[in-house]
């Protein structure tokens, strides 16, 4: 038997209703459900909070040679994790909209299969506790990604997304085979 939650505010849910409109768009369904069984999928747990969305990290642990699918959760607003300490070192919520406008970027530029790819790096400081966090490689590309997709802004630097039509390069990106995929967060 489900209890019945605290009332929901408009503006959250108008903000993950939004959200999940523009994700809707993007979804590629199970059209890749046949390939390749060395797959797997990254959750990027999406939280409405004080009229804004963040995306919640954790330091994970490196795959490679994978097919990667992004998969965007919502969860409650009074969401509080609780990782285990061998596992996870810290938990922590960036503004999805720093992915687009970040004070602190760097990028650098690899050739992969004959193909030239931007690899972001953002530094962001929790101004909760004043670490600094570095978000590089295919989870700063997933982050940059979601972004786009939801928020339909240009960032403020250069992506090899094509911005009037995000399937074809998210396609190159996250469903083929990643042999360096070298990021831990």
């Amino acid at each position: 038997m489900s209890r019945p939650g605290p009332p929901q505010e408009p503006a959250r849910n108008s903000l993950i209703d939004d959200a999940k409109a523009r994700l809707k768009k993007h979804d590629c369904g199970t059209e890749y459900s046949h390939c390749s069984s060395n797959k797997c999928s990254i959750l990027l747990p999406l939280l409405a909070k004080d009229g804004k969305l963040y995306l919640l990290f954790t330091l994970r642990s490196e795959k490679k040679d994978m097919w990667i699918t992004p998969v965007v959760g919502f969860i409650d607003s009074n969401f509080e994790a609780r990782p285990n300490p061998d596992e996870v070192k810290n938990v922590f919520l960036v503004p999805l909209e720093y992915f687009l406008r970040p004070r602190v970027y760097h990028q650098s530029h690899v050739t992969r299969c004959g193909r030239r790819v931007i690899v972001h790096c953002f530094e962001y400081t929790d101004p909760e506790d004043g670490v600094t966090y570095c978000i590089r490689g295919l989870t700063a590309r997933c982050a940059v990604f979601i972004a786009l997709v939801i928020l339909g802004e240009k960032p403020s630097f250069e992506v090899d997304f094509n911005l009037s039509d995000l399937i074809p390069p998210s396609e190159e990106s996250f469903l083929k085979p990643q042999k360096h995929a070298l990021s831990k967060l």
